[in-house]
């Protein structure tokens, strides 16, 4: 194998794990601001309140997109690290 083609294999596996977990990310951040945002207009500072939400939001944008996670691992793999194990 030669290095630019393992720092190119390299570089696009990078790049796919941001694509996956930019959905997870950006929902995290945005529930946290918000839960951050009540609690100061409240001043309610209840552990749980920033928890409880944060996890459900991530649970959910993870079910809605587990396909599209999928299809880009699976495409990673098959075009990239299939064919470089086989040897084609």
């Amino acid at each position: 194998m030669q290095e630019t083609q393992f720092f190119d294999i390299l570089r696009e596996g990078l790049w796919i794990a941001v694509m996956i977990s930019l959905p997870i990310l950006i929902t995290a951040l945005v529930v946290g601001l918000a839960i951050g945002l009540f609690q100061a207009l409240t001043s309610i500072q209840e552990m749980t309140l920033t928890f409880v939400p944060k996890v459900g939001a991530i649970l959910v944008v993870f079910w809605v997109s587990m396909s599209f996670m999928t299809n880009a691992l699976v495409t990673f793999f098959s075009h990239s690290i299939i064919p470089m194990i086989v040897g084609g």
